[in-house]
């Protein structure tokens, strides 16, 4: 018996060792990868040695990072990890909860107040300079609000409801705040929210689009008006790469666009380039395929339309935007779109020098209260 055991042993550890000199193998004569696909993100590189980065501890972090991020069928591991969590019940990573129906939601944490009173305090005196514009102000709820009751039991996260009370309750008489929570909220049942990306659907869009008209002063087109087609089904989001969960149902995404023949001069202020249309339906092939609008976020983007009103518009804002500014362009001659976090020049300037009409701020509630570009804003 004991003979077996020995045997036993040396069989195990020849199998342990002859795994080891495979994979430090295959680590060496695989190419390192510059991007990671289901990650959606840029994988660390191998970093430049020097006695000033070793002593820092600069090195050796990035070195570790490196080995994690080129570990060969790290994508595997990634999915054999994600599948025993979840045999096992967890259903938390990197700040994302697996709920019901395999939804995925970003956890919202309680902003700090001194930040939102600075952001208040930004945007206040930014509507005070424009005085010669209406300013609208759109603060989106996202899923992990209108549909908590697929939170997994335990998740107890900050209820965006009650910030988002605040920002109106702070904002100034000269801006004008635009509720959507309610429209949300009683279009829960329908698909209005990606179960793997942190957007809002085309479809959540539209709806928030016929909401704002309100408020605006716009007739909404109907859905009636559009041609709604999908554009794929295989749609993989930023909450599915972050959080490290797999074997979940894919997400479809859709374009609308006007039966009625439209034509439009899309320029993006990066890219120096003109487009006629604001959607890349190649990117319906992309690992990201929300950037279908507007080949994702960019510092300033102008789109002239064939609209006969002469109304000017400014858009302040995120990526939920980017799904909902193609409505609009049914009711502006021009739309300016502006993302804080890439624009570094003057929006005051911006908006004065075009002879803008309307002024519309429009975030969801985590990029709001995390992003300190807004603080920026002049």
């Amino acid at each position: 018996m004991k003979r077996y055991k020995n045997v036993y042993k040396c069989v195990l550890g020849a199998f342990v060792f002859l795994y080891i000199v495979v994979i430090l193998a295959s680590n060496i004569v695989t190419a390192d990868k510059n991007f990671s696909d289901s990650e959606n993100r840029t994988l660390q590189q191998k970093p430049k040695f020097s006695m000033d980065r070793l002593i820092e501890g600069k090195y050796t972090s990035n070195y570790e990072k490196y080995i994690s991020d080129q570990f060969v069928g790290r994508d595997f591991w990634i999915g054999v990890k994600s599948t025993t969590e979840k045999l096992l019940g967890k259903t938390e990573n990197n700040d994302v909860y697996l709920g019901k129906d395999g939804y995925l939601f970003q956890k919202f944490e309680k902003p700090s107040i001194k930040n939102l009173e600075n952001k208040l305090n930004t945007i206040n005196n930014f509507a005070s300079n424009n005085k010669d514009t209406h300013v609208y102000f759109m603060l989106a709820p996202n899923s992990t609000k209108i549909l908590e009751d697929r939170l997994p039991s335990y998740a107890s996260p900050a209820d965006q409801r009650d910030y988002i009370n605040q920002v109106n309750q702070g904002l100034g008489k000269d801006i004008k705040f635009v509720d959507v929570f309610d429209t949300m909220n009683s279009n829960k049942d329908k698909y209005i929210y990606y179960r793997t990306d942190h957007h809002w659907t085309t479809e959540g869009a539209f709806y928030a689009y016929e909401d704002l008209g309100k408020y605006m002063g716009y007739l909404p087109l109907k859905k009636e008006d559009f041609n709604i087609k999908k554009l794929s089904d295989e749609f993989y989001g930023t909450l599915y790469s972050r959080s490290g969960f797999r074997n979940i149902k894919p997400d479809t995404i859709e374009v609308y666009t006007p039966k009625e023949e439209t034509h439009y001069k899309v320029w993006y202020s990066d890219e120096k380039k003109e487009r006629d249309s604001f959607l890349h339906l190649e990117n319906a092939n992309k690992k990201d395929k929300y950037t279908v609008f507007f080949n994702s976020n960019h510092p300033l983007v102008k789109i002239e339309t064939r609209v006969k009103n002469h109304k000017r518009l400014l858009v302040i804002k995120d990526s939920y935007a980017n799904s909902l500014v193609p409505f609009l362009t049914n009711h502006y001659s021009e739309i300016y779109m502006v993302d804080p976090r890439y624009y570094t020049n003057s929006i005051t300037d911006l908006a004065k020098t075009n002879s803008v009409d309307d002024i519309l701020f429009l975030y969801n509630v985590n990029t709001f209260f995390e992003d300190a570009s807004i603080n920026t804003i002049r």
